[in-house]
């Protein structure tokens, strides 16, 4: 078996377990209630209600990583930042760099794809308002550690926010990198550890982004860095990801 079958493999009976999980009791009241009581928009929409697993390509090198679904997004549509403004703006930046089939994440069976690249979040269920317990958080990491181990070649760990950036150096650690000094989260900030190198940006949420703390180009500027430093070269790279990124950087 290959690496990649391997890893594919893995990360599927992973993926199974968690959308199976109903460890939180509050989490999973919250999001049985949200997925029973609709918001006027979607209330003809049938939503997933269940923990969200990662999305994205067994090869990947690089790992993007969100604090946790939201309530009519991700836990409408099943997969992580598909469906609400957070996943527009994610999901456009990723196809400008080359590493999303498509610029848009409106469902789960809208022929999107990611080539070198795994979407996930620390915390697989929707919390109300968006806070997950740190008891809450720390039953949900053994599925990041393990996600993060399956990906035989992962190089770069994008933190989209403060409590991403602190779940990815538990996660590191637990993996066995050291992680000390502790690293500070910032908007490009970047630390290494071991093989991989982690970078902070600002969350794509609707706080950050229409009051202007994020901007379209400060994505760009991290997942332009990302790849840069998965170091693929023109003959290794994918060639979806390669037509991906041309036609992103022409919009």
């Amino acid at each position: 078996m290959s690496a990649r079958e391997e890893a594919a493999r893995t990360l599927l009976e992973l993926d199974a377990e968690v959308a199976a999980c109903r460890a939180c009791p509050r989490l999973v009241a919250w999001r049985d209630e949200v997925s029973r009581v609709k918001v006027a928009r979607f209330a003809g929409d049938d939503y997933w209600g269940r923990p969200i697993p990662g999305f994205g390509d067994p090869d990947a090198r690089i790992l993007v990583l969100g604090l946790a679904p939201a309530a009519h997004g991700g836990n409408r549509t099943g997969r992580v930042f598909t469906g609400d403004r957070s996943g527009d703006v994610l999901f456009a930046a990723l196809h400008r760099a080359g590493l999303a089939r498509i610029a848009t994440s409106t469902a789960a069976d809208d022929g999107q794809a990611l080539t070198g690249c795994r979407v996930t979040a620390a915390v697989r269920c929707a919390p109300p308002m968006n806070k997950p317990t740190p008891t809450e958080r720390d039953r949900c990491a053994p599925f990041l550690v393990r996600e993060a181990a399956a990906l035989h070649d992962l190089r770069v760990v994008v933190a989209l926010g403060a409590f991403a950036w602190d779940a990815s150096l538990r996660t590191l650690a637990a993996l066995g990198w050291s992680t000390r000094p502790r690293p500070r989260f910032g908007h490009g900030a970047e630390a290494r550890m071991g093989p991989l190198t982690l970078l902070g940006c600002y969350h794509p949420s609707q706080q950050n982004t229409f009051t202007g703390r994020l901007t379209p180009a400060m994505v760009d500027t991290v997942l332009e860095r990302a790849v840069a430093l998965a170091a693929w070269d023109d003959a290794e790279r994918p060639a979806t990801a390669r037509a991906a990124g041309v036609e992103g950087r022409r919009g």
